[in-house]
């Protein structure tokens, strides 16, 4: 038994930034100063407040040390492990009570109003122990329904949870495996959709490497409800750590008769295998994930049939994302009316979100359904960085749209992010503030779903380029007001002809952002200007003359000879020359360099 417990994020955020040499360094003091008996050094997965990383919490006092760099590790040992002082400079200020005490972090803004199901064992266990995961009731709800319930009860309870797919469509999670399970089939199959693509969503990522356990016995639970006996986890390369944990997890619960032949000695057989994908976006629709498992090149197929029939190998196949089997497990053993009781009346549950952009507290949070907009970055999120005004929420990555400020009092659900022209997607959450061209934010996701698009069907591969092509015309000041009129009429038509829902939802960010921002499209259009500055064609670099101190520095920096005048003299920018790098901005230190 030990007398205190130090947890040192491994997560891939924290490791980016050593957190596995300063764990190995408590490893190494505390074995030097005696303490190996006394203090156990735990790697968890991630604690949520990503901002804040490296972050080591230290029980039973909960202190959460943040920044921790690992030249601060001998001083943590000394003060707090040997000498039991807090070493306060380290502390995040938030935990730290008027009174000198350390609070709880349930009582900080960042995680008051949160609620951990999907991410309940994140921070808290060892993800590559076993027996952590079980200590925590894990594979409890395994056995459960291999022992007590059918496979028929254990879809109905999954319905009556309420528990939609987490990975964008929002489709009820019991009524699809109910579908599989009533086609005839020699074989069938259970995939999990862990390719996440969405620029800035780390939901799923940290969720395998917090607590891939859970993820693996919500896969035989769902195996056993529809008639699998094979399951399929297919992950991105880009995420090592992730596989590397799902690996260790898979091949433990092989060991301890958890997957495998007759689990529980009920005669029911399960298997995992992982897939590694490429990094195809387009992969994380559900048909092209499941040829490319098959070992074909990732191409959406035409639906119906859908993967309930003929799925992967053209067998009967269900495929939800990590999210969604994270919260399975917690559903059998609490029940169903317990998950129903969370969030709203049609959006049931918690959701987790990657918190990201402008932001004080970028990180990963989950929050019942049904928290506002305004909630979520006012209060979890600590508010925009440098006193700007929020401008906007751009929620569901590429498939999604921008929510503009004046819906920031919306609560978040399936429903009212679709009825407002966004999507809750897979849980990406970027936020923009006053600085940020709307124009260019949905020029930035074109690029992206031009890049990513498998080209199978024209209304993606050409028409986004299309669009594409017109956006860049906006923001180099060629735009006209027909060049508006024919985006939206393309944006609707690639909505109605595309293949998949990935090429279906691609305009999205575009129809959004002409929706709530029109009139940054026009002044980019009529003016010829960015009202926010970003779009460099139309930028016009001057020197404020009554701000000017003629030190020349602004010439010395020039990257092209752009600015004329000398010591003591009036400086002047030649506007053919200038290129508009911003050199001179950057180097004057009176605010005289103005960009109009």
């Amino acid at each position: 038994m030990y007398r205190s417990q130090v947890l040192v994020c491994g997560g891939t955020g924290c490791t980016s930034s050593h957190s596995k040499e300063i764990r190995e360094a408590f490893e190494s003091q505390i074995r030097d100063k005696g303490l190996d008996q006394e203090v156990k050094v735990v790697q968890t997965g991630c604690f949520g407040l990503c901002a804040l990383g490296p972050i080591v919490i230290v029980y039973p006092e909960g202190c959460f040390y943040s920044r921790v760099k690992e030249e601060d590790v001998a001083e943590i040992v000394e003060e707090h492990l040997l000498k039991g002082r807090i070493v306060k400079r380290l502390v995040y200020d938030e935990t730290v009570a008027e009174e000198g005490h350390i609070k709880s972090l349930n009582e900080t803004n960042f995680y008051k109003k949160q609620k951990r199901v999907a991410l309940r064992n994140c921070g808290v266990i060892n993800p590559e122990v076993i027996d952590e995961y079980i200590a925590m009731d894990g594979y409890q709800a395994l056995g459960k329904v291999l022992t007590e319930m059918t496979p028929q009860e254990v879809i109905q309870v999954v319905k009556d949870s309420g528990l939609r797919g987490r990975g964008g469509g929002g489709f009820s999670t019991g009524l699809k495996w109910s579908l599989a399970a009533a086609n005839e089939a020699d074989q069938k199959y259970v995939c999990c959709n862990a390719d996440e693509g969405d620029p800035g969503a780390f939901m799923d990522r940290s969720v395998l490497e917090g607590d891939p356990h859970a993820v693996l016995e919500a896969m035989a639970i769902a195996g056993y409800a529809i008639g699998a006996s094979q399951g399929y986890v297919y992950v991105r390369a880009e995420y090592p750590i992730a596989v590397h944990r799902l690996q260790v997890a898979i091949e433990q619960a092989k060991d301890y008769g958890l997957l495998g032949k007759n689990i529980f000695g009920t005669g029911f057989d399960f298997d995992v295998e992982v897939r590694l994908g490429a990094g195809a976006f387009v992969c994380g629709e559900e048909t092209a994930l499941m040829t490319s498992i098959e070992g074909n090149r990732g191409e959406p197929r035409p639906r119906p049939p859908y993967p309930a029939l003929k799925g992967l190998f053209q067998k009967p196949t269900i495929l939800n994302n990590v999210e969604t089997y994270a919260n399975i497990p917690q559903i059998i053993l609490n029940g169903a009316e317990w998950f129903a009781s969370m969030g709203t009346e049609k959006s049931k549950g918690t959701k987790v979100f990657a918190l990201g952009g402008k932001i004080h507290n970028t990180g990963l949070v989950e929050i019942p359904m049904g928290t506002t907009l305004r909630e979520i970055i006012e209060e979890i999120g600590g508010g925009i960085p440098g006193g700007k005004k929020f401008k906007a929420a751009q929620t569901g990555g590429p498939s999604g749209g921008c929510i503009p400020a004046s819906l920031i009092d919306t609560p978040i659900d399936y429903d009212n992010l679709i009825a407002i022209g966004s999507m809750m997607g897979s849980g990406g959450l970027i936020v923009m503030d006053e600085d940020n061209c709307m124009v260019d934010i949905a020029k930035f996701f074109l690029e992206f779903t031009v890049d990513e698009s498998c080209g199978k069907c024209t209304p993606c591969r050409v028409g986004t380029k299309r669009l594409l092509e017109l956006l860049n015309k906006i923001t180099k000041g060629n735009g006209t007001m027909e060049d508006l009129d024919k985006l939206e009429e393309l944006c609707y038509y690639i909505k109605e002809n595309a293949l998949c829902g990935l090429g279906q939802t691609a305009p999205n960010p575009v129809l959004s952002t002409l929706r709530y921002f029109k009139d940054e499209y026009i002044a980019h259009v009529q003016d010829k200007t960015c009202p926010a500055g970003v779009c460099k064609s139309m930028l016009k670099y001057s020197i404020n003359d009554d701000k000017c101190k003629r030190c020349s520095l602004c010439t010395r920096v020039c990257p092209t000879g752009a600015i004329e005048g000398t010591v003591k003299n009036p400086h002047k920018i030649n506007t053919e020359k200038c290129i508009k790098c911003g050199a001179c901005k950057d180097a004057c230190k009176f605010g005289a360099i103005e960009i109009h």
